[in-house]
């Protein structure tokens, strides 16, 4: 991780801070101690979940829980095949749920994987084209149209650049870049002419740019840290279906209680009345709303992608469709708003909802 604030320096000052050669670049030997020394040019990313810690972390929901002692409980009163049925119906919805999951997450690991994974740099004043993550600060980075910067680079050459610079801006019209542009060190990204950041794509022209800054230290590295910083909330339907569980559960429970208690105060055995009130409570606990949630969902799911919309999690489909207004600026991005709370939207046709 570096980083060098170039945007309001000049060209000069920003190689000699980097102690780089403006026109061969570094050497090989400088570039290994520099990436050993800041690290590879990499965003953090966790280690993909496999296929059977996705599906465990489907029994975590409250009715799941609830569900799986009822279970138990009609097991052990001898209700074999209502364990049997509860118990698929619970497997059933975990392995829905799990599926969805797993194919968004290896979708999204695909997508990660179409960002560039080389760059061509000039290192001992001879082009060459080295892996995206060996990209140092104080490498001489060459770009042409159609080229995605590995890295937020200074830039000392242009012809005629145009840089598409939406994913970090927001702004749908490329921007035109310029080397002799120097700007006031408070200027946002967006208004910073002589820089390029990683993440974005140069639409036309060409350039060299002196690399920056690299690794979370880049301005896609900051938008990481922030998503990395996000908690995970539940949303309104998680919240609703947990409320009414809680309510279900202790609505049967205090039910089942009056019966065992009629039952003895009229001499029945408090054995056999526990048995019936058990039995009652399990009976009463709506087994299949799970499945048909779950369904529900899924249902939803297959829809949006039709749509060229992604979804993580199922619960996260009913963020979208409870949506009662949308906002959009020019650039496309948007703000969906729903009991008066906002929840940002992509601006491209093929979107990640989480």
């Amino acid at each position: 991780m570096h980083q060098v604030e170039a945007h309001g320096l000049p060209a000069a000052e920003v190689a000699t801070q980097l102690a780089s050669d403006p026109a061969a670049g570094l050497t090989s030997r400088e570039a290994s101690q520099r990436l050993a020394r800041y690290g590879p040019n990499e965003l953090p990313h966790a280690r993909p979940r496999s296929l059977l810690r996705v599906f465990l972390a489907q029994f975590q929901d409250f009715m799941v829980l609830v569900l799986l002692g009822a279970t138990g409980i009609s097991f052990f009163l001898g209700e074999v095949g209502d364990a049997a049925t509860i118990m698929l119906i619970v497997v059933v919805n975990a392995v829905l749920g799990a599926l969805q999951e797993f194919r968004a997450e290896r979708s999204l690991e695909a997508l990660k994987e179409m960002s560039a994974p080389t760059a061509r740099v000039r290192r001992d004043g001879q082009e060459r084209r080295v892996p995206a993550t060996e990209v140092v600060p104080g490498d001489l980075l060459l770009l042409e149209a159609g080229d995605k910067p590995a890295a937020d680079a200074r830039l000392l050459h242009t012809t005629e650049l145009a840089v598409e610079e939406a994913l970090l801006t927001g702004e749908s019209v490329p921007v035109q870049k310029s080397a002799d542009w120097v700007g006031d060190q408070r200027a946002p990204i967006g208004e910073r002419k002589n820089m390029v950041f990683a993440g974005t794509t140069v639409v036309r022209g060409r350039a060299v740019g002196l690399v920056t800054a690299t690794g979370t230290a880049t301005a896609m590295g900051g938008i990481a840290r922030l998503l990395s910083e996000q908690k995970n909330e539940p949303t309104p339907l998680q919240v609703r279906l947990e409320g009414l569980g809680r309510t279900l559960v202790w609505a049967c429970l205090g039910i089942a209680a009056v019966v065992v208690a009629a039952g003895v105060m009229r001499g029945e055995s408090p054995f056999r009345m526990f048995l019936a009130g058990v039995s009652l409570a399990v009976a009463a606990i709506p087994e299949g709303l799970p499945a048909i949630v779950t369904i529900a969902l899924a249902v939803g799911v297959q829809r949006m992608l039709k749509r060229n919309a992604l979804v993580r999690h199922l619960p996260a489909v009913e963020t979208q469709i409870g949506a009662t207004c949308i906002c959009s600026d020019k650039t496309g991005h948007s703000v969906y708003l729903r009991t008066g709370k906002p929840f940002v939207g992509p601006r491209a046709t093929a979107s990640i909802v989480r």
